[in-house]
């Protein structure tokens, strides 16, 4: 019964926040706080899951644009992460979104860039469009350097787009990173604690080409250091939530 009630809620609310943000969008078509905003609603529906989320960490300023790299593990992403959007970001997803009903519409409207990673000069082009928005407009974009879902398998190994983007562009790379959210179902009354982190700003100044997987490699190993963290905090909050007092 509670599956069947969350996945209606979910469809009703997916629809509804699409057509008001798409109607927001018409009226100031890729703002660049679209994002932002429409973010921080997906955000708003995490307890509706049974999900408590917490977001820490370094906040960078909105004129101060970055590229930020997190961890991407499954559709429950859209309710958790979000809530770490700041200001004047936009995210970086594949070309296919845009097909899908209502949100794959909303997904373009705000702003966010799409990427056909199926045709790899076409991916690079992207890419490098994408450094040119981030000096000519001061926006930061947000990239899953997984290129996939993770599903539960941990952090997988990273593609470098992200990083050729920084380093192009020349600004700092951050690492955001959220604890495990694989035991989170529909059917759960309470799924839990999922904590978001944003870490401190990676500096690429002075970094070219033959720096990228090496950027790559000391992001990856400090994400994952600190998501092995994160999974063993979430999981004593967790518990100490679910223990009667």
């Amino acid at each position: 019964m509670l599956l069947l009630l969350r996945s209606l809620t979910l469809s009703v609310l997916l629809v509804l926040v699409s057509l008001m943000g798409m109607l927001l969008c018409l009226l100031r078509p890729f703002h660049r706080n679209n994002v932002h905003y429409t973010a921080k609603v997906f955000s708003s529906v995490a307890p509706v899951l049974g999900i408590k989320v917490i977001h820490r960490g370094h906040q960078t300023g909105s004129d101060e644009p970055v590229v930020y790299v997190s961890n991407h593990q499954n559709n429950f992403d859209l309710f958790t992460h979000t809530g770490s959007v700041p200001p004047g970001t936009v995210s970086m997803g594949k070309k296919s979104l845009k097909w899908i009903p209502f949100f794959g519409q909303l997904y373009w409207l705000t702003g966010n860039i799409l990427i056909d990673r199926a045709n790899r000069s076409k991916a690079v082009r992207t890419l490098q469009q994408a450094a040119e928005k981030i000096t000519a407009k001061s926006l930061s974009v947000w990239i899953f350097p997984e290129g996939t879902r993770s599903r539960g398998r941990g952090l997988l190994p990273f593609k470098t787009g992200a990083f050729h983007t920084a380093i192009q562009a020349g600004v700092p790379i951050v690492p955001v990173v959220a604890s495990n959210q694989q035991g989170i179902h529909l059917n759960q009354k309470n799924n839990g604690v999922v904590i978001v982190e944003t870490l401190e700003p990676i500096p690429t100044k002075g970094y070219g080409r033959e720096h990228v997987r090496e950027l790559a490699e000391e992001v990856y190993q400090r994400m994952q250091q600190r998501l092995n963290e994160l999974n063993q905090e979430a999981l004593s909050l967790t518990g100490a939530k679910a223990t009667p007092a």
